[in-house]
């Protein structure tokens, strides 16, 4: 597991940060550290285009689609 060290941290930050831990039961390194995995399960608008664009074309016919939803199908 790495360390990551955050320097010039406001104070205002910190405070708001460890009474938001201290109100979740947290220690402030366990809520950050939550806060860190929550953001990186979370991809980037980026991430998300660049994995459609590496997908394959799906291809349709219009006439079944149109008949798809005109049968209220979906």
């Amino acid at each position: 597991m790495g360390i990551i060290q955050v320097r010039d941290v406001p104070e205002a930050t910190e405070l708001t940060l460890k009474a938001r831990a201290e109100r979740a039961g947290k220690s402030l390194a366990s809520y950050v550290r939550d806060l860190l995995n929550e953001e990186a399960a979370n991809p980037t608008v980026d991430e998300v285009m660049a994995k459609i664009a590496a997908e394959e074309p799906v291809s349709y016919d219009p006439d079944f689609i149109r008949e798809t939803m005109r049968d209220g199908r979906r």
